[in-house]
């Protein structure tokens, strides 16, 4: 164990302890980038990415039936429903011969789905299941991006239900469009003179991974209950998208060769080898998700998942500053700042700012909507700037009932009492109001 501390510890004094310029660019430039295969290496060895991604692939297994089933009753609607089986064979193809089987044998299962055989309540019982999938993907989704507060019940309702709706039809759309677009006689006359028959060739082959790269762009910038930027959603999504073709092609050759799991597993092995392939997709997909969180918070790339703990000096000044900012746009009239918005402002991660949040909520200085607006609780007069400072200096939490208790020597309470005096002296008379008009 120490070994492994040491050698961490060297590897961060390489990568991010720069105390002098490097006489090539091209090493500092080089540094610089192996910062984030680092940080992504020594994010999966800790193992939170791993679980996260693991009880994705547990809910994936209830919800994928009644997913199918959902989508399917959405694209009958438009009739084109049968293109629904060959989008599931291919996310199923890396398993190997039998991914025709399996997907028939998940088609027949959305068949009795439909068919209503299990009723209201086992249908509103899938139906569940598929929310609880997204639900947990957002909860992973906010891990990465150190998001503590998921989105209100009636976002969720709202925007997973389109997500539902609008998804199914997008790919379905955006491979018909594909295959009537090579089907065209102006790109059979293409393909036919080279070098354009060799490019377009190319582009077809790595369409499908293209198309990948883009749907895990979208996740990355819709899912995550934070404002996500689309440069690093898109380094995410090509990172996620080259991983996932790379591992689909080495995993299809792996199961091919696994003729001893075939024969010790027998008709269970095309179960494992899905098993072991949605957890690979559902990891990458976290992988790419946290990579977009380093590219947009470059600064966090050492301390990685670790929880972030503010000083009480921070505390004070990120809870002085959210209420001047929610205090200045309730006095102008202008539209309310919500949680992710002035996290992103004060460039601080989500799950730091919610704990300042909930201190202020607490002592009722603030309140927050289901749309994640923060508001005032009361009127901007009857809120001191010391009553700010109380909120978040926990003297409500703990002095009450520990405090008393402890045995301070009279010198210590001596100093600890004429500094909270200056504290209340400067800070006496002075609202919000005030603050926020700029009277102060």
């Amino acid at each position: 164990m120490s070994v492994d501390l040491d050698l961490r510890r060297r590897l961060e004094q390489l990568l991010f302890d720069r105390h002098a310029p490097m006489p090539l660019k091209q090493a500092e430039w080089l540094l610089g980038f192996l910062r984030y295969p680092y940080a992504l290496v020594r994010d999966l060895l800790t193992g939170e990415l791993n679980l996260r991604a693991m009880g994705l692939v547990y809910t994936t297994l209830l919800s994928l039936v009644p997913l199918v089933a959902f989508a399917f009753a959405v694209l009958k609607g438009l009739g084109v429903h049968r293109d629904l089986e060959p989008l599931l064979f291919e996310f199923l193809r890396p398993i190997g011969e039998r991914a025709g089987e399996l997907t028939a044998q998940i088609m027949s299962f959305v068949e009795k789905v439909r068919g209503g055989v299990l009723g209201s309540v086992g249908l509103a019982f899938l139906l569940y299941t598929v929310i609880t999938t997204i639900q947990k993907l957002e909860a992973a989704f906010n891990f990465a991006w150190h998001v503590e507060r998921p989105r209100s019940l009636m976002r969720r309702i709202s925007e997973y239900l389109s997500l539902m709706v609008i998804g199914p039809v997008f790919l379905v759309v955006a491979f018909g469009l594909l295959g009537a677009v090579a089907e065209h006689e102006t790109m059979r006359w293409l393909t036919s003179h080279e070098p354009l028959g060799t490019i377009i060739r190319g582009l077809g082959y790595a369409g499908p991974y293209l198309f990948v790269t883009s749907v895990f762009t979208f996740f990355y910038v819709f899912i995550p209950n934070t404002r996500v930027r689309l440069r690093p959603a898109l380094a995410g999504g090509v990172t996620a998208g080259v991983l996932w073709a790379m591992s689909g092609a080495i995993f299809t050759k792996i199961v091919a060769a696994s003729t001893n799991m075939v024969a010790i597993y027998a008709g269970f092995a095309i179960f494992l080898a899905a098993l072991i392939w949605i957890y690979l997709s559902w990891l990458i997909l976290l992988i790419g998700a946290q990579l977009s969180f380093y590219v947009q918070n470059p600064r966090y790339l050492r301390a990685g998942q670790a929880p972030v703990r503010l000083t009480s000096r921070l505390r004070e000044r990120l809870a002085l500053t959210v209420m001047l900012h929610v205090a200045r746009n309730f006095v102008s009239g202008a539209k309310p700042w919500r949680l992710r918005g002035l996290a992103e402002q004060l460039e601080v991660p989500g799950s730091a700012l919610e704990t300042v949040i909930e201190a202020l909520e607490h002592a009722g200085l603030v309140t927050t909507t289901d749309e994640e607006e923060v508001l005032p609780a009361r009127d901007l007069e009857s809120i001191g700037m010391h009553d700010i400072l109380t909120a978040v200096r926990d003297e409500r939490q703990y002095e009450t009932w520990l405090l008393w208790r402890a045995r301070t020597e009279p010198v210590a309470d001596s100093i600890a009492d004429s500094v909270e005096a200056v504290i209340r002296e400067r800070t006496s008379g002075m609202t919000l109001r005030e603050l926020a008009s700029g009277k102060s």
